[in-house]
């Protein structure tokens, strides 16, 4: 296993390859990924903590991503390339198609829709402790509706609106070491029997997010997501507290 790497050294795969079938009002004509969240961009959450190699593992309308890749001015610090990974592959069969690209040594996953405030250097450094072959980043969404409180009357006492649920959920945000690819093959479902193989073996760590997360996997997700951005009150906006810092 390898001992604790370095963000700048870790390669970061970024799925980019689904159709977004619940986002079709706007993904009839580009793919999930480059749906405008104001300027959302999970890149730019890494790379402002310092990771510097991206994979994008493309599938649905990849050429749009390529180009979109292609025609954004990065940083001279950091690299970003594409790999077409199929149309119809499923998450785990994108990351087992991408192995010859990931190195051997430790790398990071994630989705192109998930946005967090997520301490990621951190996470690397608890996935090294814990000597897991997977960590998987566990967060507790918001309820979408408010909820009735109830007395042993059967009256309802009050309500609360939208509370935080009690249980963890996958929040993306994977840190992998090379074994995980012996867990996957080209018609994995990672989120089927790669991660549950590995939880009934007791090798995926689960790194607790108590800070901010959303996912952009609805349309009235997207809405929400882009009237904070439009709003500045982005948490995901790590860049520019590391630019703050860095002043």
């Amino acid at each position: 296993m390898t001992a604790s790497a370095q963000p700048a050294e870790t390669p970061v795969a970024i799925l980019c390859g689904g159709r977004g079938t619940r986002l079709q009002e706007h993904t009839h004509a580009i793919p999930k990924a480059l749906v405008e969240i104001g300027g959302k961009h999970v890149v730019r959450i890494y790379a402002a903590q310092g990771f510097r190699r991206f994979l994008l593992l493309t599938g649905y309308k990849g050429e749009l991503i390529e180009e979109f890749t292609a025609a954004q001015r990065w940083p001279q610090s950091i690299e970003v390339k594409c790999l077409d990974t199929g149309l119809e592959t499923p998450t785990g069969g994108r990351i087992a198609t991408a192995a010859e690209r990931l190195d051997d040594a430790t790398f990071c996953a994630t989705y192109a829709d998930g946005v967090a405030d997520i301490d990621l250097a951190a996470e690397l450094a608890f996935h090294a402790r814990e000597e897991a072959i997977a960590t998987m980043t566990v967060v507790r969404p918001y309820s979408q509706w408010g909820i009735a409180l109830i007395d042993e009357q059967e009256r309802i006492s009050g309500f609360r609106e939208k509370p935080r649920l009690d249980y963890w959920i996958n929040g993306g945000f994977f840190c992998l070491e090379p074994e995980f690819l012996d867990y996957v093959t080209e018609t994995s479902v990672l989120e089927r029997d790669p991660l549950e193989r590995l939880a009934a073996e007791g090798r995926l760590a689960a790194f607790r997010h108590h800070g901010f997360w959303d996912c952009m996997d609805t349309y009235k997700d997207a809405v929400t997501l882009n009237d904070l951005w439009v709003a500045g009150e982005a948490p995901w906006r790590v860049w520019e507290r590391q630019g703050a810092r860095a002043r």
